[in-house]
């Protein structure tokens, strides 16, 4: 086994770029690390939450050639926030457009929360492309997993979420989800802005096992507050694009793709009932529990176990 790993220093990208994906989306995308090395794509949570430049850090830059990109609608890609031609299935074409445009036969995948349910969705539709799997925080975007975000989760946070509920009048309480739905929606930023960080702020507050005043703070940001707002409740509202339970279901597609999938005990976003759902049907994964997190990537045993899965899989080439 690798020697106990924490993140990598923090490292610039050696390119950066723009890719026309349609008439209305444009992706933003970069590299960095090992210009030769064994390509790894890294998908950011949300959807809408963007990537950032400590992502970069999960990967040896000596080893891995890391790309990161902005998912449509998200961080640095145009136009921020746009739900117009915005599905699943477009996202995992996307991936292969930039796959193809970066001229990569193979890669590993690296995705928590948001990022895990689409990793786990493109293998299912392009397991040839997959050199392995690396997902943490499961999100199967079951109607249950929703429900528990919208409502559940004033069981265990009940603070975080009457400030997420009280936003919106009692008379509309019954269903959050579309009320936030109209205001996100809204063209005027004076609606749209205040019910963005009212829901990227419960859920910053909900991500880490102990207070964390610099994540909240993260969340209540312009960029990242309207993409994952905005992105999360058009995905939640069309139940991800997809059938439900389709990527439990299909899970045969991708068992004999090496994976391991990394969970907190007590991750409020992401409960840990769905981690357990995914290694029981996947038998083959390595499945780690780290007992002392919630839902961030970022708390020390999560980081320090997804950095460790990453040096193992070096093994694979």
């Amino acid at each position: 086994m690798p020697p106990q790993k924490d993140l990598y220093p923090d490292i610039a990208p050696y390119r950066t770029g723009e890719l026309p994906l349609d008439d209305i989306h444009t992706m933003y995308f970069e590299e960095s690390g090992n210009p030769t090395g064994v390509p790894v794509v890294f998908l950011h949570g949300g959807p809408g939450a963007g990537a950032n430049h400590s992502h970069r850090r999960f990967f040896d830059p000596r080893h891995y050639r890391i790309i990161i990109f902005d998912q449509r609608g998200s961080g640095r890609s145009k136009p921020l926030g746009e739900t117009r031609q915005n599905t699943t299935p477009l996202l995992i074409d996307d991936m292969e457009k930039l796959r193809r445009h970066l001229e990569i036969e193979t890669w590993f995948v690296f995705g928590g929360s948001w990022g895990s349910t689409l990793a786990l969705a493109y293998a299912e539709f392009h397991p040839d492309r997959v050199r392995g799997l690396a997902l943490r925080g499961i999100f199967l975007c079951r109607k249950s997993e929703i429900d528990w975000f919208l409502y559940g989760l004033k069981e265990l946070a009940p603070e975080a979420w009457r400030a997420f509920s009280g936003f919106i009048p009692e008379s509309e309480r019954h269903d959050l989800l579309g009320a936030y739905m109209k205001r996100l929606m809204h063209t005027d930023p004076k609606v749209h802005m205040p019910a963005a960080r009212a829901w990227s702020i419960y859920e910053g507050s909900c991500s880490t096992l102990l207070p964390s005043p610099e994540t909240v703070q993260a969340f209540s940001g312009e960029t990242l507050a309207l993409g994952l707002a905005r992105m999360e409740a058009h995905y939640f509202s069309n139940a991800i694009f997809l059938p439900e339970n389709f990527l439990l279901e299909n899970v045969g597609r991708i068992r004999k793709i090496p994976a391991f999938i990394v969970q907190g005990r007590y991750d409020l976003v992401c409960p840990i009932r769905s981690a357990d759902d995914l290694a029981r049907a996947w038998p083959e994964a390595r499945y780690q529990i780290i007992p002392d997190a919630g839902h961030s990537a970022m708390e020390v045993g999560t980081r320090a176990a997804l950095v460790q899965g990453m040096e193992r899989f070096k093994e694979l080439g």
